[in-house]
């Protein structure tokens, strides 16, 4: 359950992130406030997670794929530059956070 939990997480704070890029600044109400609302739901269900799961753990892999993902929505969606040196940032990222992965003893 604390991996339903962690990936539920890893999913709002996604969506906030791409709610604040569209927010322009705070100028457009709509992603403004979803944003923060994606946010509640993204800490409410981390503080679940870390109940089961060490807070080492589930935090690394929830700052490492949320951001892997969002560089990747940034890639493709808002049509940022994919780089070489970006792309090696991204796959050291997930090395990283299947490493962190793989000394969980729940795993």
């Amino acid at each position: 359950m604390p991996y339903i939990w962690l990936i539920c997480a890893i999913s709002f704070e996604v969506v906030a992130i791409t709610c604040m890029k569209l927010s322009l600044g705070f100028t457009r109400l709509v992603p403004a406030a979803l944003m923060f609302i994606f946010y509640g739901g993204c800490f409410g269900c981390l503080t679940m997670c870390i109940k089961r799961l060490d807070v080492s753990v589930a935090y690394a892999i929830w700052s490492g794929l949320g951001t892997a993902a969002i560089a990747t929505i940034g890639i493709c969606w808002f049509k940022e530059p994919l780089t070489a040196l970006r792309l090696v940032g991204l796959i050291l990222v997930l090395t990283g956070v299947a490493a962190l992965q793989w000394s969980n003893p729940l795993h």
